[in-house]
């Protein structure tokens, strides 16, 4: 019977582990299925230009993953039960990987959709990733929108359109990460018939550079961006939200980007996870109560080589993701796990299309003094978005073409000893 590898979603981290899995392993011994409950791939770096209104690349997975032999499967998660080894799968809307009607049946294997039901793991890579964060504050379900997937990205960019269709609108942009500087400062480029408001709880920018901070409050003031600091929402209503301070800035839509949760299905499995829900693991990626569980990206709660918990971003879900298919080829294959690089380096920030900031830090985490900015860290900014996408689009490009045999029995003492 073939070794059966089950990857749970299919964004930055699960597309290419299971790729570089496919290259490497031996169809003679693996079978190898991610699922995923959408059928293109989804560049979540990139959907806040999305919302603003711009194109971006959707690849179909079927088309990514054809002539790996990896098995698609569309449908949605809904449970992982690690003491039997199977995971429970929701139909997602009745039609295959080529949005045709299925009634489940797939001789080849690759994009059905499936009945649900439970598929049977002997290995498993949760890459299940994340989406925003409502923090329990009330009327956020109710009354925003968010960029946190491709739905939500796509009702926020409707409203939009219908603001800009009727002359002008305010749009409040709620939290002052990554996301919420890029959302807001896109929206601003791209529609500049509406007035963006950016809310922040603290300083703009605290964690960057004094350079960087000031090279923020320029875009913003050069967008028509305007910033309310040290101001925390309390809850979220239709036309308007509601501050700490009294204050009740009008809104006809808000955008929450307030941080982002993961999903509690490896909880409720028993996996051990830590307070807000990610998965422990080890310096392999492995879970450390369940061996045969792999979790990388925004699922993983792993520890970097500068000792602190990697934060959740795409660099990270690379990171993790070399770690993780190294130790599981070498787990199966009898062989010494290597170690990989578990690095966190800085952020890349996108003002618009033509301006944004490269922000490098320390073995601390700690933002260095300089830092890039204008033109040339947009220009980067756009390299590495490409690289990611074309990386992504070709899974197993580049990957060692001799596929190894499993041991017939993986040597569990393998990953005892990982490669300095």
């Amino acid at each position: 019977m073939k070794h059966r590898i089950v990857v749970l979603g299919a964004g930055y981290a699960g597309s290419y582990v299971a790729g570089n899995l496919a290259r490497r392993l031996s169809p003679a011994d693996t079978e190898i299925t991610v699922v995923n409950a959408e059928p293109d791939f989804v560049q979540r770096l990139r959907l806040h230009q999305l919302a603003a209104g711009q194109e971006i690349e959707a690849p179909r997975l079927a088309d990514v993953f054809a002539g790996t032999g990896i098995r698609l499967r569309l449908a949605r998660v809904t449970a992982v039960d690690p003491e039997r080894q199977v995971v429970a799968l929701a139909d997602v809307d009745g039609r295959d990987a080529d949005g045709h009607d299925t009634d489940g049946h797939d001789p080849d294997g690759h994009g059905a959709k499936g009945r649900g039901g439970e598929l049977g793991y002997d290995t498993l890579l949760y890459a299940l990733g994340s989406h925003g964060a409502v923090h329990g504050v009330p009327g956020v379900a109710e009354h925003s929108f968010d960029v946190s997937g491709r739905p939500s990205a796509l009702r926020l960019r409707e409203r939009l359109d219908d603001l800009s269709t009727r002359g002008g609108g305010r749009v409040l942009v709620v939290g002052d990460g990554l996301t919420g500087i890029e959302t807001a400062t896109e929206i601003a480029e791209s529609r500049p018939g509406l007035s963006v408001t950016l809310v922040a709880r603290g300083e703009l920018g605290a964690p960057l550079s004094a350079r960087a901070r000031g090279h923020l409050r320029q875009a913003c003031d050069r967008l028509g961006v305007t910033v309310l600091e040290h101001t925390a929402v309390e809850a979220v209503e239709a036309t308007r939200v509601r501050c700490a301070d009294g204050t009740a800035p009008a809104s006809d839509a808000t955008v929450w980007t307030a941080g982002f949760a993961v999903s509690p299905i490896a909880a409720a499995g028993g996996l051990e996870v830590t307070e807000d829900g990610r998965i422990v693991v080890d310096r392999t990626m492995r879970s450390v109560t369940h061996p045969n569980v792999y979790a990388v990206g925004d699922s993983a709660h792993a520890i970097g080589d500068n000792g602190r918990p990697l934060p959740m971003s795409c660099a990270s879900a690379g990171y993790t993701g070399m770690q993780a298919a190294a130790a599981i080829v070498a787990q199966l294959t009898g062989r010494r796990i290597p170690r990989t690089k578990l690095e966190y380096l800085g952020n890349h920030i996108s003002l618009g299309r033509r301006d944004g900031i490269l922000q490098l830090v320390d073995g601390e985490a700690r933002a260095k003094p300089t830092c890039v900015g204008g033109r040339k860290a947009a220009r980067i900014k756009s390299g590495i978005l490409r690289m990611s996408l074309w990386t992504t689009s070709h899974p197993t490009f580049g990957l060692p073409r001799r596929r190894r045999r499993l041991v017939a029995a993986p040597n569990a003492a393998a990953h005892q000893t990982v490669a300095a």
